[in-house]
């Protein structure tokens, strides 16, 4: 009927009720809101067996154009407060940090690396290394990579 590995988007007014609620198991159980399978189909309201029928085949689609992981390479002067005020500063550009690696100061600087995704950042890369660099204590800001 259909070829195989075939990807459709679809308009989630279209789909049948119990395909939305099995996303929404899948979203509990990611979440730590129901411990197991069984317990996210009962409270989403769909049966188990339905859970398993659908669940390997629905997900919810990200819109992976505009939704970057941006890895930024930073040396930081050891002194208090310089991550702290990084993290702030992405955080109120709307970046989602997903990963910080501070390694042990050498000479007085931390090399540190952070990944965040850009989904909700409200300025351009350029002008946020820009406002990244003029924070007292960041010695330097390049961006290592960009994927989708």
């Amino acid at each position: 009927m259909s070829e195989d590995g075939m990807k459709i988007i679809v308009d989630a007014e279209l789909l049948p009720e119990v395909l939305l609620k099995v996303i929404e198991a899948k979203r509990m159980l990611s979440q730590g809101k129901a411990k197991n399978s069984s317990e996210a189909a009962r409270l989403a309201g769909i049966s188990r067996s339905a859970f398993y029928k659908y669940k390997d085949g629905v997900s919810v689609y990200g819109d992976d154009r505009r939704n970057k992981i941006v890895t930024y390479y930073l040396t930081l002067m050891d002194n208090p407060g310089v991550l702290s005020t990084v993290l702030s500063l992405l955080s109120k550009h709307g970046a989602n940090v997903l990963t910080i690696n501070q390694n042990i100061p050498l000479d007085g600087a931390a090399p540190v690396t952070i990944s965040f995704t850009t989904g909700g950042l409200r300025t351009d890369g350029h002008s946020l290394r820009e406002a990244i660099r003029s924070i007292e204590g960041v010695i330097n800001c390049r961006s290592l990579s960009e994927t989708n």
